[in-house]
């Protein structure tokens, strides 16, 4: 090369680098939005912002079938020509001139794409602009991504742009699964979108495939064989409506983002199969007011959402099957008192033998129920949550305090909770609160996870802090999964343990007030899953229950993924020892304790304590009374024996249910010793609370007392007025003013006692 032609040459890039930057070419497309599942395949696709069936083709799509035919037919010399062909250019315009009319096309596949782009009237001036915007195209992008751009753009008919586009809606099918004779077919229709368009009449599509297929025999281009067998298929391609797969996944990831291409880790074949027992459990519930369930299934060692089921039906519009009830704020009925129980092992004062009192009880007016509207008494904390029992559950939450349970839920990403944190009271563990079924889902996951919570993973390429945090320890953990896989399954009334083929599950169910939700909660070492069942809008059923609704649909989904379980199950961590306890209060066996039974306590955290359900007493020879040190002087004879030592509580709950119990005789009559630590106890109301009472109820607050057991009288005094005397057992109650009362109460032994409220009326 000359000097000269050098110069020129560089003065050409020159200007060419300067017209570059004058007028940049925006070579910006906006595609359809695609959902795809772990595997690859599409779940879901939503149109362009223009309305185009535009979907982006990756790399890895291109086959060399595909790359060979393309390239045939449209431009031989693709990686050759700077994006434009000279030799072509040069032929066509010979051959219009000397044919007066427009005979044959110069055009690269780069300049097809630059018109794309960029679409303008046919002429000569605009087919400069052309060649400069196909340079410009080549200068900037490799050949790869061009011939890629350039498969994204064709037009195949109506709204639908790019092969793989076409690919699925004409033939169902991913580009790399096309055979020869369909990629044939269409790699022709971008030239008469018109006249190929898929119809009815498949025979143009078809004759213009058996003439491309010919030309690809002429050149060699594939194997003869591969040819003669693609000229056999009859092409019978039809528009179809794209996958809509995880609808209400899918709508909420495509709303948060904007990429083309958005990797979920669905697992298609469980989410169709959910999918399948959500309707299947819906339609037979129906009859009951039942109309709708949300699914959620998580892989425990990656917090992937491998399966997410919105709704019954996405698109029953009766039951509002397009709200996603994965996210929805429901009520979570007793979802929560795993945790509770769980951060009370970590605190040392509860273990799973531990006996708690299951009585009524009043917090300040509130006066929680069980389920069944019946008190169990003396029981221990495993079984309390076995039964999910309201009331010892509360009193549990109260000793712990609502701001340090609130604390972990807040950490585990209890959004709602947190942003009502300063409202809540101890209703929140029996539902009063919300929450949702994904929030639920990952706080089980972190008991599935020896305590650990991490926040869930939706897809792939997401830049996101990903939350940690310890909720409970290994060891709470570990015991507190030993207790929820101890829970009488409804697939299994018997047990786990003779049915081998079913996997090992720890799991919990939920209610909430008015039977408005329904709840099933379930994990083991590979998956935790979470079942809703109820109505949207809120209605509640008489049928509606977790045991009864949502736990069928979680063992089912359980028997889906995980039939038959392999795995491990959770072996006993360091620090959680088995211990002996007296199995009539769960501490620690005294000289008394008669039958024990094996307990596990976290070493070093567990509080020891002795137990002490028996105490001894002096009593007369006869059993017809008890003498204290004072007065044992004065009896002739006597003996020691022990008696049953229980609480004011409890011994309250035998007197209101009539329970017999075993006590010791009456104290000498004629002792003057005064014991000052058995006195008289007003226990509602609560002494310097403040209540609000509901102006329009006669019968408001109820007066209660308790003493020892030789007072048969009480005598009730408001604001130091008498107000009613009653038998030791009668229930009373009285209409309180506004404003602070002074409430005093004596027995007929002469003990008393006074205490201060105030109260608030309001209309509820």
């Amino acid at each position: 090369m000359t000097m000269v032609a050098l110069a020129a040459t560089f003065g050409l890039f020159l200007i060419f680098l300067i017209l570059d930057y004058a007028f940049p070419f925006d070579r910006r497309v906006d595609y359809s939005t695609l959902v795809i599942d772990s595997k690859g395949d599409i779940l879901n696709a939503y149109l362009s912002k223009d309305d185009k069936w535009r979907l982006y083709l990756e790399p890895e799509e291109i086959t060399e079938d595909l790359k060979k035919a393309i390239l045939f037919k449209e431009d031989q010399y693709f990686y050759s020509h700077p994006g434009v062909n000279p030799v072509s250019i040069g032929r066509a315009f010979f051959q219009n001139i000397t044919s007066g009319k427009r005979k044959s096309g110069a055009s690269t596949i780069t300049m097809q794409l630059a018109r794309l782009l960029n679409p303008k009237k046919r002429t000569y001036g605009n087919k400069i602009v052309e060649m400069f915007n196909a340079l410009q195209l080549e200068y900037h992008y490799s050949k790869d991504d061009i011939l890629r751009l350039y498969l994204n753009l064709l037009p195949y008919g109506g709204n639908i742009e790019g092969i793989k586009s076409a690919s699925y809606i004409y033939f169902g099918k991913d580009p790399k699964l096309l055979s020869l004779a369909e990629l044939a077919g269409l790699v022709t229709i971008p030239n008469r979108p018109s006249s190929l368009s898929i119809k009815n009449d498949h025979d143009p599509i078809n004759q213009a495939k058996e003439k491309w297929l010919l030309r690809f025999r002429e050149a060699n281009l594939f194997q003869s064989h591969i040819i003669d067998l693609a000229l056999t298929e009859n092409l019978k391609p039809n528009r179809r409506d794209l996958p809509n797969h995880a609808p209400h996944l899918s709508r909420r990831l495509m709303s948060n983002t904007k990429d083309q291409i958005i990797k979920t880790y669905i697992e298609y074949e469980y989410q169709k199969r959910i999918e399948e027992i959500a309707s299947a459990h819906i339609n037979r519930l129906k009859y009951l007011n039942v109309t709708n369930t949300s699914v959620m299934v998580i892989e425990n060692k990656t917090r992937r959402v491998i399966s997410y089921v919105g709704s019954a039906n996405f698109y029953d519009e009766q039951s509002a099957g397009q709200v996603d009830g994965v996210s929805a704020i429901r009520s979570p009925g007793s979802t929560l008192k795993p945790l509770l129980y769980a951060l009370h092992y970590d605190k040392g004062n509860l273990s799973p033998k531990r006996r708690i009192a299951d009585v009524q009880m009043n917090f300040g007016g509130y006066e929680p129920e069980n389920y069944d509207n019946s008190f169990h008494g003396w029981i221990s904390s495993e079984e309390a949550l076995k039964q999910s029992l309201n009331v010892p559950t509360v009193q549990l939450l109260n000793d712990y305090g609502i701001s340090n349970f609130i604390e972990p839920l807040v950490r585990s990403q209890f959004r709602t909770i947190e942003r009502t944190k300063n409202k809540l009271g101890l209703s929140l563990i029996l539902g009063g609160c919300g929450v949702s079924l994904e929030e639920l889902v990952g706080l089980y996951s972190a008991f599935a996870n020896s305590g650990s919570y991490e926040s869930l993973q939706f897809r792939e390429n997401i830049d996101s802090t990903n939350r940690e945090s310890s909720i409970i320890s290994e060891q709470a953990a570990y015991i507190l999964t030993e207790i929820l896989t101890e829970v009488t399954r409804p697939d299994l009334p018997d047990s786990w343990k003779d049915n081998p083929n079913r996997p090992r599950i720890a799991w919990k169910t939920g209610t909430s007030f008015g039977r408005r939700d329904a709840w099933s909660i379930g994990y083991n070492q590979e998956y935790t899953i979470g079942v809703w069942a109820g109505n949207f809008s809120g209605e509640g059923s008489p049928e509606l229950s977790g045991v009864g609704v949502a736990a069928p649909i979680l063992f089912d989904v359980f028997n889906v993924i995980d039939d038959v379980s392999t795995y491990d199950w959770y072996k006993r961590p360091p620090g959680v020892d088995r211990i002996l306890v007296c199995d009539e209060t769960g501490l620690t066996p005294n000289t008394f304790c008669t039958s024990t039974v094996l307990d596990q306590v976290i070493k070093g955290v567990t509080i020891p304590r002795i137990c002490q359900h028996l105490k001894p007493a002096l009593i007369a020879l006869d059993s017809s009374e008890t003498y204290c040190m004072t007065c044992v002087k004065d009896a002739e004879e006597y003996k020691e024996a022990l008696f049953p030592n229980h609480t004011a509580e409890m011994l309250d709950y035998f007197k209101t249910e009539k329970i017999t119990y075993t006590k010791a005789p009456d104290h000498y009559k004629f002792c003057e010793r005064v014991f000052p630590d058995q006195g008289l106890e007003i226990v509602s109301p609560v002494d310097r609370l403040e209540y609000f009472v509901d102006a329009s109820d006669e019968k408001q607050i109820q007066l209660k007392a308790q003493s020892p057991s030789n007072a048969s009288k009480y005598f009730w005094y408001i604001n130091d007025v008498f107000y009613k005397s009653v038998s030791r057992n009668e229930e009373v109650y009285f209409t309180p003013t506004e404003g602070k009362i002074k409430i005093s109460c004596s027995d007929d032994r002469g003990r008393n006692q006074d205490i201060m409220i105030s109260v608030k009326k309001v209309s509820f």
